[in-house]
């Protein structure tokens, strides 16, 4: 069984649960979209596991060039089917392909001879790779792309995209999962299904919070609950980090001292991480977080909350809000512009305060 607070929990879920499971079962792939910590990584494993399909995990955000992006792909393979009879798989298919499936110091690797520019033969070949693994081992193979938006950075013909997106439609054994903040359509509707994660609800939090508590032998006050809701807001990443600390600071009762005195530190610890996430964003982004945080609304374009805080008006308010969502930090209309992360909110609130 799983540590009661470890971020590999699935919680309250299980609808979003069935649906990815279906969809991978189904042989399509999907965009799952969501805030960082809201639980998009832990549900696609979960998903993934319930289909007895194999993950293979790539985080564009590490790919800076063609060349680093060939590399993490080459090692969610290695790292994913690495046993004898699955390395050999491997070593008889790297004999047909530019690589060379290489064991050094411990440590296996799928390795090729790098010439500049040839980079698309080597990344249209090892793409078949998990295809080929899953038809050997009659299995599913999920692709998982963590931030897939950012491939653009690097791709910006988007021809690698492109050919993901071919590749989407062409392999019958591989599903591919697009995690990224926001659920941007693709151009045909029916390529993949599209998936967005919205907060937990209070009462589903709420029951894993007194059970967690429980098996740590501490018992939650019904005002330390309302405390504590109110500071994570659906938000599990959240709950998650605030439970472990308010289990340090109590000792068989959870008042709501302890709740309030834990979410201060954890907001002071965080403080050079948030100092640093503001000093990247536009004055006029800033601003926005600033207002929302101090006073929240879901009617920002008002003219009275406008003139209230000093916003700028029209196209320009209309783009913070906009880029905000885009980066995570705001939702949009559909959950009334509410701060992505609480704790973000919780520390601007303080230290405007």
């Amino acid at each position: 069984m799983s540590h009661p607070f470890s971020f590999s929990q699935l919680i309250g879920r299980h609808a979003e649960l069935e649906q990815v499971s279906q969809i991978l079962l189904g042989d399509h792939d999907i965009l799952l979209a969501g805030v960082p910590g809201i639980g998009r990584r832990t549900l696609m494993r979960a998903a993934a596991q319930a289909c007895s399909a194999r993950v293979l995990e790539i985080d564009c955000l590490r790919a800076t060039n063609y060349s680093r992006f060939l590399e993490l792909l080459a090692e969610a393979i290695i790292q994913t089917f690495k046993s004898p009879e699955e390395l050999a798989f491997i070593d008889r298919w790297s004999k047909e392909h530019p690589f060379i499936l290489r064991s050094q110091q411990g440590r296996t690797q799928l390795v090729w001879h790098p010439v500049p520019g040839k980079e698309w033969t080597l990344f249209e070949a090892l793409l078949t790779l998990p295809q080929a693994l899953a038809e050997w081992l009659d299995s599913r193979v999920v692709i998982v792309f963590q931030n897939f938006p950012h491939l653009k950075s690097f791709d910006r013909s988007n021809k690698w995209e492109q050919y993901l997106r071919q590749e989407v439609q062409r392999q019958s054994r591989v599903s591919y999962a697009l995690i990224a903040t926001v659920a941007e359509r693709w151009s045909e509707p029916d390529e993949l299904r599209v998936l967005s994660l919205s907060p937990l609800p209070d009462e589903v939090l709420q029951t894993w919070l007194i059970e967690a508590m429980a098996a740590e032998k501490l018992k939650f006050e019904p005002e330390s609950v309302a405390v504590f809701l109110n500071y994570v807001q659906g938000h599990f990443g959240d709950a998650i980090t605030l439970a472990r600390r308010i289990r340090l600071e109590a000792e068989t009762i959870v008042q709501p001292h302890h709740v309030e005195r834990s979410a201060i530190a954890l907001i002071e610890d965080l403080s050079v991480t948030f100092e640093s996430l503001i000093l990247l964003l536009p004055h006029s982004q800033v601003r926005v977080l600033e207002s929302l945080a101090l006073d929240p609304t879901d009617s920002p374009h008002a003219r009275e909350y406008i003139q209230k805080h000093n916003l700028s008006r029209g196209g320009g308010l209309q783009g913070a809000l906009a880029s905000l969502e885009q980066k995570g930090l705001v939702y949009g209309a559909e959950l009334g512009y509410r701060i992505a992360l609480p704790m973000l909110g919780a520390w601007m609130k303080y230290r405007l305060s």
